[in-house]
């Protein structure tokens, strides 16, 4: 990353926890992972619209913390018809672990996704999924590296961008599934019209995800009319009854 980037401080607090935190690591992992891709397409063919789900405690930008435990929420959330999950694995800022993706995994048959905050290679090891998040901007030159560690392992990277700076790295370092994150890392402010200024330079055999911002059943269309593929939400499922704020997004 470079260091002369503008990050908002709870932006810089979470990198340094993930700097200096030891993930336990359970060896090289080989994993057989679920198809996140052809998850998102079953969906829409089945006329749903593909969400991914966020199993996330907490986090800097929402109050409070949700202490149900991370299966049952996982298996209302399928309930409510997400096509896949994503779950956080973030300690010290989102009250996640690698323990509540690994149950949360054997729990559903959708892919997981593990949202976190890696960093380097050995990071790829805490923990199974059939995705894990990379994001441009934090891992710098080290991307395209990554990207092929992750898909050694039988990961699925999803790399996440903000900008088109950020798409051209990512598809020059072999990414097939791109997140386009709405949400500044300055200011933490939301805008939707950041996907949708990035969505069109996205090639089309790329699996494209809208992130951050989508609260409501118009977001959901505002984004797929964009060009998403499928989006990522957190905070609007998990803030009331998980079921039913699922079910509305995919039946937008």
């Amino acid at each position: 990353m470079n260091e002369s980037e503008e990050l908002a401080p709870a932006v810089r607090s979470i990198l340094r926890a993930a700097e200096a935190r030891g993930d336990p690591r359970e060896g090289d992992l080989s994993v057989e992972a679920r198809s996140l891709p052809d998850a998102l397409a079953r969906a829409e063919s089945e006329g749903r619209v593909p969400v991914i789900a966020e199993v996330k405690p907490t986090s800097p930008t929402t109050d409070g913390t949700r202490e149900a435990d991370p299966v049952e929420l996982a298996e209302r959330m399928v309930e409510g018809g997400a096509a896949a999950l994503s779950v956080l694995t973030e300690p010290d800022h989102f009250g996640g672990s690698p323990e509540n993706l690994r149950r949360v995994r054997e729990a559903v048959d959708v892919p997981v996704l593990r949202k976190d905050f890696v960093l380097d290679e050995s990071q790829l090891d805490a923990v199974a999924a059939d995705a894990v998040l990379l994001i441009a901007r934090f891992v710098g030159d080290d991307l395209p590296e990554l990207v092929e560690a992750a898909e050694r392992r039988g990961f699925q990277p999803l790399v996440e961008v903000h900008d088109r700076s950020e798409l051209r790295e990512a598809l020059d370092a072999g990414a097939e599934i791109l997140g386009v994150n709405n949400r500044d890392l300055a200011r933490l402010e939301v805008d939707l019209e950041t996907f949708e200024a990035v969505a069109p330079h996205a090639p089309d055999e790329v699996t494209l995800v809208a992130e951050s911002g989508i609260s409501s059943p118009e977001d959901a269309r505002r984004m797929r009319e964009a060009g998403a593929d499928g989006l990522l939400v957190g905070s609007a499922i998990m803030a009331g009854d998980v079921t039913e704020n699922t079910r509305r997004l995919t039946h937008a």
